[in-house]
């Protein structure tokens, strides 16, 4: 089997299992959902690593994979740990974006600045506003976990407006569930629309990545990421939106 066939099987495969999940979700089928749930990003993974995509690229969706898992185990504990997962995963797309993304075209200095600037007023006000509610022992952990996420969807800036779009995706999905946590008036079908946006968050985040990072920068060595033409399924001209992101913040 070629590099191209298979990974469009791979993408369909994914998109298949991601269809399958929602619909879960939807109907109240909890036993398919929670089979399926663990699988969803390490085919991704597959996906990206047969596209000749980058090792932390890889590593950032599997610790994604961890995250799933153990936040369907439920209780404190297992949140915690999901959320250091996800958090692992964070810090691989920060490192990633550093060190093979490039500064928009648009970006001057002060533009950056007033960008970041209104991530960290999104950040701030979010955390003031959710503190009272969020029980005592999560409101440290969520501050700290959701702070780091808002710097990954800054960092997507680096690597394209899927990138981007990607990122913002997270922070809507994780949001919605730390509303949640602290018990706040939520949508109709929730877990649908939070796994809805992290799946497309992970998704723009991959195929962002996939369109615009080089090599590596000089020094901090690695293989170059490379694009198969054969392999661009579906997420080379299809556009997919979606959300993500918050200290409860993991589906």
């Amino acid at each position: 089997m070629s590099r191209g066939t298979a990974a469009r099987a791979l993408l369909a495969a994914f998109g298949a299992l991601a269809l399958v999940h929602l619909g879960a979700l939807l109907f109240g089928a909890g036993t398919v959902e929670v089979v399926i749930k663990p699988a969803l990003m390490p085919v991704l993974a597959a996906y990206v690593r047969v596209r000749g995509g980058p090792l932390l690229l890889v590593a950032a969706l599997l610790f994604g994979c961890g995250g799933d898992t153990l936040l369907q185990a439920g209780g404190d504990t297992a949140f915690l740990v999901g959320m250091a997962s996800f958090a692992a995963g964070h810090l691989c797309y920060l490192a990633l974006f550093v060190r093979r993304g490039a500064t928009p075209r648009w970006g001057r200095r002060w533009r950056l600045a007033a960008v970041a600037a209104g991530y960290t007023a999104a950040w701030l006000g979010t955390v003031a506003l959710l503190w009272p509610d969020l029980p005592a022992a999560l409101r440290g952990p969520v501050a700290g976990y959701s702070l780091l996420l808002t710097a990954m969807a800054y960092g997507a800036l680096r690597a394209g407006p899927r990138a981007l779009l990607g990122g913002l995706c997270f922070l809507g999905s994780d949001t919605l569930i730390a509303t949640g946590i602290a018990h706040w008036p939520q949508p109709p079908a929730p877990q649908f629309c939070i796994m809805l946006g992290y799946l497309a968050a992970q998704w723009l985040l991959a195929d962002g990545v996939l369109r615009t990072t080089g090599p590596p920068a000089s020094g901090t060595g690695g293989p170059p990421g490379r694009r198969d033409p054969a392999a661009t399924g579906p997420g080379t001209d299809g556009q997919r939106c979606s959300t993500a992101s918050s200290a409860s913040t993991i589906p």
